[in-house]
């Protein structure tokens, strides 16, 4: 009897059929960007505490195996490696998504699984991108068909779609069948999670960190079932009490297998330019260039107002974080830290800055209002209006940062960006070059993302 022909069926058998060499260069190249971008944010968040947390966490619970835990010496089991990857990814807000946004971060949820099961398998770096660009499709999708109303529910976005995509890259890498997939898509739906209370609670936005640790872990362990033997529902992405019914309102199903296969939306992979939320980038990045532009500071500002959507609002207006994951979280806050630290630089969102009086007293007197319906722009658009004390006036419209699709950063942006996240890495020159090349690199286990040798 033929099997019916399921989203979550569709989705596995374009995901085991895809070759290579069916993936258009667009899409390799922007794939094979994200990785290396992501690889740096990785290594620049191993380094922080909370990161070590989980990592010694993996250490104790992943056993003796053979995946490798970035910028450690530690080796755990696969599952384990893609959870405390995933946090690292995530640790300082330098991860990208898809823009527009569809709640989806490819390089810190589909990375980590993918050098999690590659180093297991002894994959090559062709395989694993192929994998990765798998795992974004299908991840893409599914992010898009729940049309921006997961958040709004209460849920993290990435943590209840992130385990789909990562069962695909886990799954294509340990040469699971269609139907073995199909199952790996069905366990993954009852792994998902991740709410958003951190940005209500006023404390422990820590926790969102966790959020792509756990869906990169998800998806290896959905992976390895099915491979197993285990079984899941196939209507798991549009039936009833599946992905769409809890997760979304008014969701659109057709979005699932929308042009699949002639039409790879990896394209449309963002990468940050700054280590905070994406709807900090433009108001962000127009008082910085506004600073360089005429000479001022926040001491100067009498007043700022950021005009910006509906979900700065509900969401990112937090003007007194206790976290730096607040303070990333919170528009206003990264806001006036533009107008006193150099942006450009991760650690501009640093404790100093939390702790800083002056950028603390700005971020509770400035204004967020909602733009207008008929004002351009899509969900990140800003416009900024600044009055200095002495009476100088200015106003900045912006909706595109250096990184989005339609303003990518060149080879040595991307190479600039990553040695300031991973330069502190004693091997990160050569962890470039090899990123850079990666289908050349016959077993991901010789990848320099390890602290020894």
């Amino acid at each position: 009897m033929a099997k019916a022909a399921t989203a979550a069926r569709t989705l596995a058998e374009f995901a085991s059929g895809l070759g290579y060499g069916q993936i258009p260069v667009a899409a390799r190249e922007r794939a094979r960007q994200c990785i290396i971008d992501t690889t740096g944010a990785a290594l620049f968040g191993s380094r922080l505490p909370w990161s070590k947390i989980v990592a010694g966490h993996a250490q104790h619970c992943g056993g003796n195996g053979n995946s490798r835990v970035i910028g450690t010496a530690l080796k755990v089991s696969a599952p384990s490696a893609a959870l405390a990857n995933g946090v690292c990814s995530h640790a300082f807000e330098l991860d990208g998504l898809r823009k527009p946004s569809a709640g989806v971060h490819p390089g810190a949820i589909l990375l980590p699984a993918a050098l999690a099961v590659a180093e297991e398998r002894q994959a090559g770096g062709r395989e694993l991108l192929t994998a990765f660009v798998a795992g974004a499709e299908v991840m893409f999708r599914i992010g898009l068909a729940a049309k921006q109303t997961t958040e709004s529910l209460g849920f993290h976005a990435p943590g209840v779609n992130g385990p789909y995509g990562s069962a695909i890259v886990a799954g294509k890498l340990l040469g699971l069948s269609t139907d073995q997939l199909t199952q790996a898509l069905g366990i993954a739906g009852s792994l998902g999670g991740g709410l958003l209370a951190f940005a209500k609670a006023g404390n422990g936005a820590m926790v969102k960190r966790l959020h792509m640790g756990r869906a990169a872990e998800a998806g290896v362990v959905a992976a390895l079932l099915a491979r197993d033997g285990y079984e899941g529902p196939d209507t798991v992405l549009e039936g009833q009490y599946g992905y769409l019914e809890s997760y979304a309102r008014d969701g659109d199903a057709t979005q699932f297998t929308k042009n699949l296969g002639s039409h790879f939306d990896i394209v449309h992979a963002c990468l940050k330019r700054y280590a905070c939320h994406i709807t900090a980038h433009t108001p962000v990045q127009s008082l910085q260039e506004l600073r360089a532009e005429h000479g001022f500071n926040g001491d100067d500002v009498q007043s700022l107002t950021i005009h910006a959507r509906h979900k700065v609002l509900s969401h990112h207006d937090i003007r007194e974080p206790r976290d730096v994951a607040g303070a990333q979280y919170s528009v206003p806050f990264c806001a006036a830290i533009a107008l006193y630290y150099d942006v450009n630089d991760p650690l501009a969102f640093s404790e100093t800055a939390l702790n800083d009086a002056k950028v603390r007293a700005l971020a509770i007197k400035l204004k967020v209002v909602e733009m207008s319906d008929a004002e351009k722009g899509g969900a990140w658009a800003t416009r900024v209006a600044i009055e200095l004390k002495d009476g100088r006036k200015f106003e900045r419209f912006a909706e595109e940062f250096k990184g989005t699709p339609a303003s990518p950063l060149s080879a040595e942006e991307l190479q600039t960006k990553f040695m300031r996240m991973a330069g502190a890495h004693p091997r990160a020159a050569e962890l470039h070059a090899q990123l850079a090349a990666l289908e050349t690199i016959a077993d991901c286990r010789t990848l320099a993302i390890s602290a020894t040798s």
